[in-house]
């Protein structure tokens, strides 16, 4: 077995070209370069991965420029060591600049991790979401407004930040607007993408307010070429306007201590002005009051409902009557038309204000 070893220990070196062999080892240069040459080839993936390959495969390459110059002596040495070491230097360099590019700034990074982590939307998605925007980020100042009633045009589709915004309906209060709550959903979904119309309720920021808005068009292009956007968006101010609804519905159950059906498309009437602020014309409601006359309707949890004349208004109210300077004035029955109201929000299949969550 020794004798083999040995025969093919002679053939090897008589194959060899060179002519003597070193006697002693390389320098410690030469070892740390091998080292770290190893320890850069067994890099990860990923972009950290990629920090961690080049770094290691630099400053091996920088070692062995050291060792050709210092101890090799060859020039082919260090001129190769010296152009690779350049090379992963420049791609580190370039993996930090695409790495300071993609960086979302603090807002929409914010934005990500509360609306769209949750979801699991992955971050080149939400990229191209906020790409749509133009990565701006818009603000409004206290009392200034987003929109007018019957002026502003629905031109584009806005997410409140921060702040708070106030939405009214001739003068009436009707619900806030909270951060990551988007500002005109119902107006976005009320008309379809050939469609124009205007807001029919008003927006005005109670406070100092930051919001990011995509244009209409930009957007409406966005979710025609992505299906996946698209499916979140619908998702997304699905979910945003029956936040409105079930807001307002609690707000009726706070006035009335009852749970009224929201699709009821004539319930805006319900919450319509007291007789107190109604003017003069409220004096003479309240004279005719005194008198006996058919009792107004009431409003239920399913539907509207008449009282015969001289009756009593119904027990599910719960509520004392009124003395007769403050009688709530209610319209007639004959008046509460679907058709007098405009087609909101179509796509429900139903109409009148409370279809787009803007009840007062």
């Amino acid at each position: 077995m020794s004798a083999n070893s040995s025969r093919a220990g002679q053939l090897l070196l008589q194959a060899s070209a060179c002519i003597s062999w070193k006697q002693d080892v390389e320098g410690a240069v030469y070892h740390l370069a091998n080292c770290l040459l190893l320890l850069g080839f067994m890099g990860g993936s990923g972009v950290y991965g990629c920090f961690y390959f080049f770094g290691f495969l630099s400053a091996g390459y920088l070692c062995c420029v050291l060792w050709g110059w210092f101890s090799a002596c060859g020039l082919d040495i260090v001129l190769w060591s010296f152009l690779l070491a350049v090379v992963c230097l420049l791609q580190l360099a370039h993996l930090v600049y695409r790495l300071r590019e993609d960086t979302l700034a603090e807002e929409f990074d914010l934005l990500y991790k509360t609306l769209c982590l949750p979801l699991q939307v992955p971050l080149q998605t939400y990229k191209e979401i906020v790409h749509c925007c133009e990565k701006q980020v818009l603000t409004l100042a206290t009392e200034q407004t987003y929109a007018v009633e019957g002026e502003t045009p629905i031109n584009r589709l806005s997410l409140l930040l921060s702040g708070r915004v106030r939405v009214s309906q001739d003068g009436q209060f009707l619900h806030y607007i909270f951060p990551y709550q988007f500002m005109d959903s119902p107006e976005w979904e009320s008309l379809q993408p050939s469609e124009e119309g205007v807001f029919q309720v008003t927006l005005t920021a109670e406070t100092s307010c930051s919001y990011i808005s995509w244009p209409r068009k930009s957007l409406h292009l966005l979710l025609t070429k992505e299906r996946y956007i698209s499916c979140l968006f619908s998702a997304l101010l699905g979910y945003d306007i029956s936040e409105k609804l079930y807001t307002l519905n609690d707000k009726l159950f706070a006035k009335f201590g009852l749970r009224f059906d929201i699709r009821l498309p004539s319930l805006y009437h319900v919450l319509g002005p007291t007789a107190a602020d109604a003017g003069p014309e409220s004096e003479k409601g309240d004279e005719e009051a005194c008198e006996p006359a058919a009792s107004p309707p009431q409003a239920t949890p399913t539907s509207l409902q008449q009282t015969p004349p001289c009756s009593p208004p119904p027990a599910a109210t719960n509520f004392p009557a009124p003395p007769s300077r403050a009688r709530l004035s209610r319209p007639d029955s004959s008046i509460l038309e679907i058709d007098d109201f405009p087609s909101y929000f179509p796509q429900f299949g139903f109409s009148g204000k409370v279809a787009a969550g803007r009840i007062p």
